[in-house]
């Protein structure tokens, strides 16, 4: 197994940790979630750069990195769709993007065509990420604004990823056409 593929399962390994601590009820415990989360999202960088840049591109870690980057996020926001802190709404649309490309990449497989990840996927997962640590951060005490914050992550993590499957679908339309 390549170290690149060895960082995406130890991403995937992270997972039930980031959610025992987030549950947990001990002072600073999301805190030290929100230290795990960011390692966690860390990793799917490394990995990334690991693989392309020393050839260790590999079909599991094609398969296995998106997953565990999907597992990770949508972990983090059935948190906050559990304590109020985004409406379930955003995550459903979340849910359908995800599946829609990935029913749309498997369309593709069938006709042997691959679809890339788009640069706009990539500044969804990203700012998925980001936001989703800067709602945890905002969970503190004396972080100012929580409310707004979260709001403006909400948002840019609602924007994100509708355009993103927006554009992979159109982009990619003639998949469709050309299924039987």
């Amino acid at each position: 197994m390549t170290l690149a593929n060895k960082l995406t399962m130890l991403r995937v390994a992270l997972i039930p940790v980031f959610l025992v601590v987030l549950y947990a009820d001990f002072p600073g415990a999301r805190l030290w979630a929100l230290g795990i989360f960011i390692f966690a999202c860390l990793t799917d960088w490394v990995d990334g750069y690991i693989a392309r840049n020393y050839n260790q591109v590999t079909d599991f870690g094609k398969f296995m990195d998106p997953l565990a980057d999907k597992v990770l996020t949508m972990a983090a926001m059935c948190w906050f769709v559990e304590c109020g802190q985004m409406p379930g709404w955003v995550l459903a649309i979340v849910l359908l993007r995800e599946f829609a490309v990935s029913g749309m990449r498997l369309v593709a497989v069938e006709q042997g065509r691959v679809i890339a990840a788009a640069w706009s996927g990539k500044v969804k997962t990203a700012s998925t990420m980001v936001g989703l640590c800067v709602m945890m951060l905002a969970e503190e005490s004396w972080f100012p604004l929580p409310r707004t914050v979260n709001l403006v992550c909400v948002a840019v993590i609602l924007v994100t990823t509708v355009y993103s499957g927006v554009e992979y679908f159109w982009k990619n339309r003639d998949v469709f056409r050309a299924a039987k």
